[in-house]
């Protein structure tokens, strides 16, 4: 047992986890100064990915053994790739300066910092 999950009841208590709601929060707010025309594109693309990962997250702290925790954090951990390659594209399309989604990246960094040092304690890494 990890010492996050020492004090865990739920996966609400992660704060893995309430990190990411807050990272699903401000991507929400980032999508809404996109253009219309990027409704089935990039706004959809960021608001699913943003998602996914506080959902495989959950999912995977509802699961009965540590393999398939793992399994959902690393399919955590590539929504979050996903997530962040979209929010670049927005910046490399010029619809909003990178002033405007730095927090995006670096709330994305923060989750996948907690992601990575979870995942180490599951597997009993000691570094």
């Amino acid at each position: 047992m990890t010492p996050e999950e020492g004090t865990i009841q739920s996966y609400r208590d992660l704060k893995v986890w309430q990190k990411a709601m807050d990272l699903i929060e401000e991507c929400y707010k980032l999508t809404e100064k996109l253009p219309p025309s990027e409704s089935f594109g990039l706004i959809s693309g960021i608001r699913r990915a943003a998602t996914l990962v506080a959902s495989y997250i959950a999912d995977g702290k509802g699961r009965n053994n540590t393999a398939e925790y793992l399994q959902k954090l690393s399919a955590a951990s590539g929504s979050l790739k996903f997530l962040e390659t979209q929010v670049l594209i927005v910046d490399r399309l010029k619809y909003l300066p990178m002033s405007e989604i730095e927090r995006s990246l670096g709330l994305s960094d923060e989750v996948g910092r907690m992601l990575t040092k979870l995942t180490l304690s599951l597997r009993g890494w000691k570094g």
